[in-house]
């Protein structure tokens, strides 16, 4: 028997990821990122750019309400980001292929520190400037012809990923 969410038996967690969306526009992928973000707790989302489309009727339908429950912020501009994530001093994990990125799954989460997971622009994907900053940048590795995916489906596999590693820390 398939069960309701009010029947789950999944221990709600919140874990300290802050999801960094990279000059992120897609409303469908807005909408969506507040959904995933929600289901693997994290703590917060920042977005990175000017004129976020966060308009609450347009992303509500993917967003299933979440953008409601996830603590969420704009910077406009990308150095301002920057400081922000070096002055609170993140574990920085970048989300791109790239000619330095390790497999996700050799991706090794720090205990004790909060973690900012950079994501990229849909067309452009993670700016060079965040990819400097990082202290790992993972990729996920695929097997077809296609070197990218959806923005919001290799989210959900860094999360997955980043979230089972802060589970098992004690």
């Amino acid at each position: 028997m398939q069960l309701t969410h009010e029947n789950t038996q999944f221990e709600k967690r919140c874990f300290p990821i802050t999801l960094v969306c990279d000059h992120i526009y897609f409303q469908q992928n807005l909408g969506s990122l507040f959904r995933i973000g929600e289901a693997f707790g994290i703590e917060k989302i920042i977005f990175i750019g000017k004129d976020i489309p966060l308009t609450p009727r347009k992303i509500n339908k993917t967003s299933r309400s979440t953008h409601l429950q996830i603590p969420h912020s704009i910077v406009e501009e990308t150095t301002e980001a920057i400081s922000l994530l070096q002055k609170e001093e993140y574990h920085i994990i970048a989300l791109e292929i790239t000619s330095t990125s390790s497999p996700i799954q050799q991706l090794m989460v720090p205990k004790n520190k909060k973690i900012a997971l950079i994501i990229g622009n849909e067309i452009e994907g993670v700016s060079a400037s965040l990819l400097a900053i990082a202290n790992q940048i993972s990729h996920i590795t695929m097997y077809g012809n296609n070197s990218s995916m959806n923005v919001v489906q290799a989210t959900s596999i860094a999360l997955y990923e980043i979230s089972n590693q802060m589970n098992e820390i004690p």
